[in-house]
């Protein structure tokens, strides 16, 4: 069920972002290349907390695509020298490695400002402004932005950083859009957002303990880039100092904490639990 449904918003968010560029702009390439691939994961969670709350697919859509557009900024910028200094990103040649870094800046500010435009492309209801808010608060200066700030800071720190520290800097760099996506449905339909908010979090933590074990454990032509790096540079990780078993063990409580806070939903939510089960079982 999960993977079906996986598949089908994928495809509809991307199809529904890659419409919105304009096919005349100087960018067009380059912006359809950083949105091709991924998991979907992000739009998947805004359509499938919309559907849970009755939301049509056709409305849910527009949140999807923009959560995708600020996702694939995120990655493009990550990507540059002065940040990550990656060559491969999905399998493929990161933005600035097939054309230049100026490309890739402009290409992640122009993914970023046309996500804000798909949430005024449709009528999304009463919760549509909240969700414009919310979503420049988890991209920005509050959310994900912040946690690749300190982030960055870490790298230079003369003391490596606490799981404490480890854990507010990924709430923001990871968990911020994460949770933005879970919520949306309840913003659409004007409902309690607590329940989506509580699996989002669990959600986001275990997704990047997650990313910190297949650092360790994934192959590279899986994962689609290098792998080894956090260890090679001494980088604080869940897994260097809890131990590799440990993270582990962290990440799968995460997950049962996740599919409990769906209870209020019932069987209806199987399908996030599914996603769920599925963060801590990928290779990429």
């Amino acid at each position: 069920m999960f993977k079906a449904r996986l598949e089908q918003t994928t495809r509809a968010a991307r199809a529904c972002l890659h419409g919105a560029i304009d096919d005349k702009g100087a960018l067009a390439e380059p912006m359809r290349y950083a949105t091709a691939g991924g998991k979907g994961l992000r739009a998947f969670l805004v359509m499938e907390s919309a559907r849970l709350h009755d939301v049509d697919d056709d409305t849910s859509v527009w949140a999807a695509a923009a959560i995708e557009a600020i996702h694939a900024y995120s990655l493009v910028h990550d990507d540059l020298p002065c940040m990550d200094d990656d060559d491969l990103r999905r399998g493929l040649p990161t933005v600035h490695r097939k054309w230049d870094e100026a490309t890739a800046v402009l290409v992640g500010d122009a993914l970023q400002s046309l996500a804000f435009e798909l949430l005024t492309h449709h009528p999304l209801g009463l919760g549509q402004l909240q969700l414009i808010s919310s979503l420049a608060q988890c991209a920005g200066q509050h959310g994900m932005v912040h946690g690749q700030a300190l982030d960055i800071a870490a790298e230079t720190a003369k003391v490596p950083l606490t799981l404490p520290e480890i854990t507010l800097l990924q709430a923001g760099k990871t968990g911020a859009l994460i949770r933005w996506s879970a919520e949306a449905g309840a913003v659409l339909a004007r409902a309690d957002q607590e329940p989506l908010r509580n699996y989002a979090s669990a959600l986001g933590l275990a997704f990047q303990i997650w990313d910190d074990v297949l650092d360790i454990e994934g192959d590279a032509e899986a994962v689609g880039k290098a792998v080894g790096k956090d260890a090679d540079a001494g980088k604080a990780t869940f897994v260097s100092l809890l131990g590799l078993e440990k993270a582990k063990s962290m990440a799968q409580g995460l997950i049962d904490d996740a599919c409990d806070a769906l209870s209020p939903y019932g069987a209806d939510a199987e399908t996030l639990r599914e996603a769920a089960r599925f963060v801590i079982s990928r290779d990429r």
